[in-house]
């Protein structure tokens, strides 16, 4: 197989006749190899980040806000995407964690205890606010849309919250928000924080739901809320997700029914996704901060006029951190639920 490997990478016109008759005798390797390249090409292809030109984006968003303003019931669907605005790295994106330590490079500490709701998240509560969306759905842990001011009983956060502990040995089990991230010493199928309930004295638990473990907690996970949401939508917005998790989740995509009965699906996110061929739009763009367009840079002899920092868009801080990691700068990421996620992959690689 590597023999005839090195062959295809030559051009036709460099075969040998010894290559040519190894070729022609070797039929089944060549077509397992040609389907190999064809997979890496299509792999590519999805993991790209594709930008919507700006009249395109214009209109595609004007068709979403009409889509929103016409529904009786919205429901979000939000991933990592929408928190990269924060500092959050995301995990399948160009920068993400999984995509950083498959290159073979490492991935910088930050607590993500500091991170503040961004403009999205600001948005989302808005628009549910004057109810304009019903309830949301999200796969993060970093309880931004809880900071955000979102009701409880109108989120599901299906992966946990790093903010809430739980007492399951107290019925019904008894919450307790803290104001710092409680998974420090939690992990797989570790979930005590070391920490006791104040009425029955027994070990609190972390509310992370890991990849490859099934969330039975029913807050802040809200799996009921969650699909009663989905089961009245009538149109369905993902934000800033890949959909490779939620798509396994059969109750949120209501699939039992007929295609023309099922909520209408839009999907805003720079990378493929699974669910884009059963998408009514698809919208590759991203928010960004208005100040980046709006500001006007200093001329050369007024670059020493100030010594205050300046604000930096998130891809010179991802470059920033690329550099830091170059110069052996980084550190690793420690514990949290978010760590875990690193460990795994670096342990994997």
């Amino acid at each position: 197989m590597k023999t005839i490997s090195k062959i295809l990478q030559k051009t036709e016109g460099e075969w040998t006749q010894e290559e040519r008759a190894l070729l022609q005798t070797h039929q089944d390797a060549v077509q397992e190899l040609s389907r190999r390249q064809s997979r890496r090409f299509l792999l590519k292809r999805k993991q790209e980040e594709v930008f919507d030109d700006a009249e395109n984006l214009k209109t595609k968003v004007k068709q979403l806000a009409e889509a929103v303003q016409q529904a009786k019931h919205v429901v979000i669907y939000t991933g990592a995407g929408i928190s990269t605005a924060a500092s959050i790295p995301d995990y399948r994106g160009p920068n993400g964690v999984w995509t950083q330590l498959q290159k073979g490079r490492s991935v910088s500490a930050s607590d993500l205890s500091r991170a503040e709701p961004t403009l999205t998240h600001m948005c989302i509560w808005m628009l549910h606010k004057v109810k304009m969306v019903q309830h949301v759905v999200s796969q993060n842990c970093d309880g931004l849309h809880l900071r955000s001011g979102l009701p409880r009983n109108a989120l599901s956060e299906l992966h946990g919250n790093m903010f809430i502990e739980v007492c399951d040995s107290c019925s019904p089990a008894r919450e307790f928000i803290r104001l710092f991230d409680v998974t420090e010493r939690t992990a797989l199928h570790r979930h005590g924080t070391g920490r006791l309930c104040l009425y029955c004295r027994a070990e609190l638990r972390d509310t992370i739901v890991h990849f490859g473990e099934r969330g039975t907690l029913e807050q802040p996970l809200n799996w009921k809320g969650a699909a009663e949401a989905a089961q009245q939508a009538d149109v369905i917005l993902c934000l800033g997700s890949s959909l490779k998790v939620l798509k396994k989740y059969s109750c949120l995509w209501c699939m039992n029914r007929p295609a023309n009965k099922r909520p209408k699906l839009y999907i805003v996110n720079l990378q493929w996704t699974p669910k884009d061929n059963l998408a009514t739009l698809k919208i590759h763009g991203k928010s960004q901060d208005p100040i980046f367009s709006l500001a006007k840079p200093l001329s050369p002899q007024e670059q020493r006029s100030h010594t205050r920092k300046e604000i930096a868009p998130p891809s010179d801080l991802e470059d920033a951190s690329q550099d830091a990691q170059a110069q052996g700068e980084a550190t690793a990421v420690q514990g949290g639920w978010f760590g875990r996620g690193y460990a795994k992959a670096r342990r994997k690689k």
